[in-house]
């Protein structure tokens, strides 16, 4: 069996490219932090209204994130995507998908 690292199918390209721009997105976030010096809203709506520069880009990571996961799913049991790149992005998509669940059920 050989090693494949690159996808072959589009599902398979969308994943690996989403899960590169997660971070991308995140550093963008985080480096619009000390820009604002207002306090984060009570909620994400606040929070968006209050600091755009922040939330938004953190936001789009996430959803970045999420859809990597669903596209990696879809192209290794839809369209029989081996490439090891699939996998690792979506592993890396469930963790966010989890850690997403986990805020939800037990918010701070």
């Amino acid at each position: 069996m050989e090693l494949v690292l690159v996808p072959k199918t589009k599902l398979g390209k969308w994943s690996v490219g989403l899960i590169i721009t997660m971070p991308i997105f995140f550093y963008i976030g985080f480096s619009f932090v000390d820009f604002y010096n207002s306090q984060s809203g009570r909620t994400i709506l606040q929070d968006i209204i209050v600091r755009p520069g922040v939330a938004l880009p953190m936001l789009a990571g996430m959803a970045s994130g999420t859809l990597a996961f669903i596209t990696g799913i879809m192209s290794i049991i839809k369209r029989k995507e081996r490439a090891l790149f699939v996998y690792i992005s979506t592993i890396i998509g469930f963790l966010l998908v989890l850690f997403l669940i986990a805020e939800i059920i037990f918010p701070h």
